[in-house]
């Protein structure tokens, strides 16, 4: 299951994601971010949990499932420059924002602003073809929360 979804995301001209594929790419890189403070914090779970719930209205049992194949995808998944652009070719920009601000949900769930999760938020906003404008804007929204 996992290896043809890193190959279709890997492919040279990735096509879109269809809505399984898509939800676990999504998943996997709010775990990624999760985990890039060293810390995977029940926080943390709980936010990537909340996000995937109200994307795809899922219950509880199909999040926790869902939560449980992204940490096997993530790790799995090559480095996250080359994830990361591969979302970027299967996802739709408008979609892309939306991950931005899903991402630095997860990253400011703990409460703590690491230096760590913000450098790879940067990368991750570059990558997905999304502006530092945008990138910060979404992290406003999401401090107002």
């Amino acid at each position: 299951m996992f290896a043809d979804l890193l190959r279709g995301l890997l492919a040279p001209a990735p096509q879109r994601l269809p809505e399984p594929d898509a939800r676990l790419a999504l998943a996997a890189l709010l775990v990624r971010v999760a985990k890039t403070d060293g810390l995977y914090a029940a926080e943390e779970v709980e936010r990537i949990e909340k996000i995937l719930m109200a994307r795809h209205g899922l219950n509880a049992y199909e999040v926790s499932e869902l939560r449980a194949q992204a940490e096997e995808l993530e790790i799995q998944a090559p480095d996250t420059v080359r994830f990361t652009r591969a979302i970027k070719d299967a996802v739709p920009i408008e979609d892309r924002i939306a991950i931005i601000e899903a991402l630095w949900s997860v990253a400011l769930a703990d409460g703590e602003r690491d230096a760590g999760e913000d450098q790879l938020l940067r990368l991750l906003s570059n990558l997905l073809g999304v502006t530092d404008m945008e990138s910060s804007l979404a992290r406003r929204r999401v401090e107002r929360e």
